[in-house]
């Protein structure tokens, strides 16, 4: 025998403490009356109390308490073995890393903001399989497809601008993200990649790894992180302090979203572009758009249950409530005839 609950086991112990807090207060109200009347006074006055009956309810009521918490802390025996069926999607991350994430038009960067949605994202999901691919100027795939969110969100916290080499390969993402759906055993409906990007790339070999995702029947959700007006990348300099990144020419470099590539992606692949602006972020978004499609039976397994057997102290303690309601602790005062008047 378990409990599911032995939490409320603890609420035992305070039985014996209720248990003298009683005694305490009889003894009380017996003093009291005492200095009202006096004890021949009150046998003429007041129903007589039967001490023993007033214990027997006492015990009563302790009793269904005990049983009550037992119940609470759900008792369980006997197992039954059932098919467990899990099902859900293959989720791809794809997180853009390259310096432009920096930029602070998102706070308190687009790439910390970004993170910090991911990691929401992850705490929504239910039976899917999820990965991270992070790229800048080369991808890398950091987390293959799994149901342990906890490591997908450790390789998460690890990402920063520098890790990869510089620049934004988005066809490079992609065509990685397409890699690491290809040992992934599920069918391609139920296959979405999530790339999240400022979109400054305006190389077409992009556009010719989305087609290869929209043969396979791979879906890509775009969305387009940041400002779509210039604004300055802050980098950190020697001193510990920040500055902005600068041409060879001395000019302050800035950074700014490009939709156009996005959206076409999203559109080519039967996906949708969604804009994070400054004032809002659209992960959630996409998880309820993706919570609507078909999902596929990706792992069964026989599960031991232990059964729940509450009921039974519940009904112990729900009789001896009923007993304790019909016993009474007071005598019934015998009514006196009185005689007639001739």
């Amino acid at each position: 025998m378990k409990f599911a609950n032995p939490e409320f086991l603890w609420g035992i112990l305070a039985v014996p403490f209720l248990a003298m807090l009683f005694v305490a207060a009889w003894r009380r109200r017996a003093q009291m009356t005492q200095r009202f009347a006096s004890m021949a006074m009150l046998a003429r006055i007041a129903t007589t109390v039967n001490p023993w009956l007033r214990v027997i309810k006492l015990t009563f009521v302790l009793s269904a308490l005990v049983f009550l918490f037992l119940a609470l802390a759900r008792p369980q025996w006997g197992r039954k073995v059932e098919w467990v069926e899990r099902k859900g999607l293959d989720i791809l991350l794809v997180q853009d890393i390259s310096l432009s994430m920096l930029a602070q038009d998102i706070q308190p960067s687009r790439l910390v903001r970004s993170k910090h949605e991911i990691s929401g994202f992850l705490e929504n999901l239910k039976g899917d399989r999820v990965g991270l691919v992070a790229f800048s100027g080369e991808a890398r795939i950091l987390c293959p497809l799994t149901l342990d969110y906890g490591a997908a969100r450790i390789f998460l916290n690890e990402l920063e601008p520098g890790y990869l080499m510089p620049g934004t390969d988005i066809a490079g993402a992609i065509a990685k993200g397409l890699q690491a759906f290809q040992g992934a055993k599920s069918a391609a409906q139920y296959q979405v990649m999530i790339l999240l990007t400022d979109g400054e790339e305006h190389d077409p070999k992009a556009l010719v790894e989305a087609q290869k995702a929209t043969e396979r029947g791979i879906t890509i959700y775009t969305i387009g992180i940041g400002s779509r007006d210039g604004v300055p990348i802050p980098v950190p300099d020697k001193n510990g302090g920040t500055q902005y990144k600068k041409d060879k020419f001395g000019n302050i470099v800035t950074t700014h979203l490009e939709e156009a590539t996005l959206q076409q992606i999203a559109a080519n692949t039967g996906g949708r572009y969604y804009y994070a602006g400054p004032g809002e972020f659209q992960l959630q978004k996409v998880l309820e758009d993706i919570a609507t499609r078909e999902k596929q039976a990706v792992q069964g397994q026989q599960m031991e249950q232990y059964q729940d057997r509450f009921q039974w102290p519940l009904a112990v303690a729900v009789l001896l409530l009923t007993l304790e309601s019909l016993f009474a602790d007071r005598a019934r005062r015998k009514q006196k005839t009185a005689g007639r008047f001739v």
